[in-house]
C-alpha cells in the first residue's frame, strides 16, 4: 500500500516504523518528516494541504494518516476527502473536540459526560467571580491549541486570576487565549485512554500514562511529555469498561448527533477520582510520547486496521499482552529555548528495544539532535519493570551533547 503520514515528530516516526513491520510491504511517504524518517520512506516537502492532496492523487496514495493536531484543526481531512482520498483522522468540525476547549466542555455537559465543574468565558470579571466560588487550587485553560502548554494549575485564587487575565489580554498565548475555561481542580490520578474510531464503532488501546514535567518526581516546568508507559496497572477492567460505556460510546453518539461523526484516534485525558473517571480533555490524535509505546502493543496489520477505520469499516484486532516504556531524550535547553545542533551517537541497541526519532536532522549522512524532544528510547517486556529497564539500557547507549532525560519514567506503576 502507498501510505502518506503527515507530521514530523516521534509519533509519526513510530507509526512509520510500525508499518514497516506489517507483512504486506508498504511504500511510505512523510510530509514533511524528519531527518530519520527518510530511512523508512520518502520525505515530501509540501506544506500546502491542497498541493499535498494533488501529490497524494498523483502518487496513488491509498491511505493518509494524520499525526499532529494543527493539521486536523486546519481541515486537512476535509481537503483530502473532497479529493476522494482515503484519510484517517477527524474532520475540522470533529477536531473541535481538541481545537476548542470551550466547545469540548459544552459538548460534555450536553451529553451528560462527567467532567470538572467549569465556566468558559471571554470576560475577566466573569472568570474572577467563578474563581472565587472554587477551592484554593484552580485550573485555567486557554481555549485554543497551545501545543500542550495552555493549561495552568494555579495554587491560589490570586494566581488563577492573574493567569486568566494574562490569557484574555493575549499576553500568554495570543489568540488561543481569547477565551478561557476555568475549572475546579480534581484530585486523583491521570490516565491517557485511546480508542481507534470509525465514526460509530471503536477499539480501545492499552491505557497509557504520560509524564509531563521535565524533572524526576514530577518537578519542573510542563513539557510536551518526557516519557510514557502502557498498559497502566492503575486501569483495571472495571475502570476500562466504565470509560468505554460512560465516555467513548456517548461521545461517538454525540458527534453523530452534531453531524460530525468522529473517525480517527480519540484520546481521552482522564482524571480518576476515587475510582470514578472524569474527562479532563479530549485530543483527536495519538499523544506523543504515548504513541511510541502504543505502537509495539498493536498486533496485526496496522495499515489495514487504519484503512478500515478510515472507510468506516473498523475490524476488531488483538493487542499484545506485554508492556512498553518510552523515555524521551531531550536537548540541552528544552523546554526553554532552542539548542545548538549536536551529533547523535548510538553505541548499541539492546534486544527488545528501539528508537523513535523526533527532533533530528540529517547532515552528511549523520543524524543530529536539532532541538526539543530529540528521540524516544523504547523498551518492551513482560512487566513494566522489565520494559523500563530495557528502555533505560537503550538510553545509556545513546549520546549527544547536552542530552537530558528523566530517570523515573513508570514510577507510578512501580
Amino acid at each position: 500500500m502507498n501510505i502518506l503520514i503527515i507530521g514530523s515528530g516521534g509519533r509519526e516516526y513510530a507509526i512509520g516504523l510500525r508499518l514497516t513491520q506489517d507483512s504486506q510491504k508498504h511504500n511510505l511517504f512523510f510530509a514533511p518528516g524528519n531527518g530519520a524518517t527518510s530511512n523508512l520512506g520518502q520525505n515530501v516537502d509540501i506544506k500546502d494541504f491542497n498541493e499535498l492532496a494533488k501529490f497524494a492523487l498523483n502518487s496513488k496514495i491509498e491511505l493518509t494518516i494524520v499525526g499532529p493536531e494543527n493539521a486536523l484543526s486546519d481541515g486537512v481531512v476535509d481537503i483530502f476527502k473532497a479529493n476522494n482520498l482515503n484519510i484517517f483522522g477527524p474532520t475540522k468540525s470533529a477536531a473541535r473536540l481538541e481545537s476548542s476547549k470551550a466547545y469540548m466542555k459544552e459538548f460534555l455537559a450536553k451529553n451528560g459526560i462527567r467532567t470538572a465543574k467549569f465556566i468558559n468565558t471571554n470576560s475577566y470579571e466573569e472568570a474572577a467571580k467563578f474563581i472565587d466560588s472554587l477551592g484554593d487550587i484552580v485550573v485555567v485553560k486557554a481555549d485554543g491549541l497551545c501545543a500542550g502548554k495552555g493549561v495552568i494549575i494555579a495554587k491560589s485564587k490570586d494566581e488563577a486570576k492573574k493567569a486568566a487575565k494574562d490569557m484574555l489580554s493575549g499576553k500568554s498565548f495570543g489568540e488561543a487565549g481569547s477565551r478561557v475555561v476555568i475549572e475546579e481542580f480534581l484530585d486523583g490520578f491521570e490516565l491517557s485512554f485511546f480508542a481507534i474510531c470509525d465514526g460509530s464503532n471503536f477499539v480501545s488501546l492499552p491505557v497509557a500514562q504520560d509524564h509531563k514535567r521535565l524533572l524526576d518526581g514530577d518537578e519542573g516546568p510542563n513539557t510536551g511529555g518526557m516519557g510514557a508507559y502502557a498498559p497502566s496497572p492503575l486501569a483495571d477492567e472495571n475502570l476500562i469498561k466504565r470509560v468505554q460505556k460512560e465516555i467513548i460510546e456517548p461521545t461517538l453518539k454525540g458527534m453523530q448527533d452534531e453531524n460530525a461523526p468522529f473517525c480517527g484516534v480519540l484520546f481521552v485525558g482522564l482524571m480518576v477520582v476515587n475510582g470514578v473517571p472524569y474527562v479532563l480533555e479530549f485530543n483527536v490524535r495519538f499523544g506523543d510520547p504515548e504513541c511510541e509505546v502504543l505502537m509495539p502493543l498493536i498486533k496485526g496489520e496496522l495499515g489495514e486496521i487504519l484503512r478500515g477505520a478510515a472507510l468506516g469499516k473498523l475490524n476488531k484486532f488483538d493487542l499484545d499482552d506485554g508492556y512498553a516504556v518510552g523515555v524521551v531524550l531531550a536537548s540541552k535547553d528544552y523546554p526553554y529555548k532552542s539548542s545548538p545542533l549536536a551529533k547523535i551517537a548510538v553505541d548499541n541497541i539492546p534486544q527488545n528495544s528501539h528508537i523513535a526519532y523526533a527532533g533530528v536532522s540529517l547532515k552528511d549522512g549523520e543524524l543530529y539532535a536539532s532541538g526539543g524532544r530529540v528521540l524516544v528510547a523504547i523498551g518492551k517486556g513482560g512487566s513494566v519493570k522489565e520494559a523500563r529497564d530495557r528502555a533505560y539500557d537503550l538510553a545509556k547507549n545513546i549520546k549527544f551533547d547536552g542530552m537530558q532525560y528523566r530517570k523515573d519514567i513508570g514510577y507510578q506503576a512501580l
